[in-house]
């Protein structure tokens, strides 16, 4: 994948970079892997909103992702790489042997005609997905199972890739893109591979109506409104926040503060934290 910019004709064309589509190869999704999906707008089932900074954007169509990878022992063919609006990675059409279409993420390397395959005994190449006790150490993966049968919940993202770095006992090892290492159960799958797109990183919306198109309405600065709306806000000109650090509409610590539960089931399986 490649990316271009455009001569500065305009304040938007300026900043603007964008994919260009070079590795696409059709052009219309696969009809039977695909279903209309309804914008909540970032509302509950009351209407309310819950997560601001979002409406509008553009129809999107949600193509089923086969992120279990769970057609065994048998092989198929990439027929296509094909665009996905709901992530910034690309896909990757499979026609399998016995006719059935899938979609998965389309790591890097991934051409069509290729063929992939899922099983314990599965060869050691890109795209084959196998349970990270038949990995080497030092490889490579994406699409990785925390549950065994769950399918892949971690490592999805375009350019992302996490390393097996040790087995003991019934668990592995991982490095993970934010830099924390924690063990997943040895019989838990994963694809061998990194996510391809990785130039995803470096594209620019450069105007606000991409933004928009994407589905994103303003960010507004909690210092910008009134204090009625926020504790940041009111004040003569550029006035500081007046606390002890800034929160959120709700008064909750933000911009740094740890989310995370402090007696989760999983903390023992962290070697070492992320970094923040």
């Amino acid at each position: 994948m490649g990316v271009r910019s455009y001569r500065p004709l305009t304040p938007g064309t300026r900043q603007a970079i964008v994919p260009d589509f070079s590795e696409i190869t059709k052009t219309e999704p696969e009809k039977s892997l695909t279903k209309f999906k309804h914008n909540p707008k970032g509302r509950n089932n009351r209407g309310v909103i819950t997560s601001r900074h979002k409406g509008g954007g553009h129809k999107r169509l949600y193509r089923y992702i086969d992120f279990r990878r769970d057609k065994r022992d048998i092989a198929a063919k990439v027929t296509a790489i094909e665009y996905d609006p709901n992530r910034n990675a690309r896909i990757a059409l499979l026609l399998y042997e016995d006719g059935e279409k899938r979609y998965i993420l389309c790591p890097a390397g991934l051409k069509v005609g290729s063929e992939v395959i899922a099983g314990n005994d599965s060869p050691f190449e890109i795209g084959n997905a196998l349970p990270l006790s038949r990995i080497p150490l030092g490889t490579e993966l994406h699409n990785i199972e925390l549950k065994p049968g769950r399918g892949g919940q971690i490592v999805r993202g375009a350019g992302t890739f996490a390393q097996l770095v040790a087995k003991e006992g019934n668990y592995v090892t991982l490095k993970l893109p934010s830099k924390e290492v924690r063990m997943v159960r040895k019989e838990c799958y994963a694809t061998i591979g990194k996510v391809g797109n990785a130039e995803a990183r470096n594209l620019k919306l450069g105007k606000a109506g991409r933004s928009r198109h994407l589905g994103r309405r303003p960010h507004v600065r909690g210092s910008a409104m009134n204090p009625v709306d926020h504790p940041h806000g009111g004040g003569e000109g550029r006035a500081p926040i007046g606390r002890s650090g800034p929160v959120t509409p709700w008064g909750k610590p933000a911009l740094g503060a740890k989310t995370r539960k402090r007696k989760k089931r999983s903390d023992a399986l962290i070697v070492r934290r992320r970094n923040k």
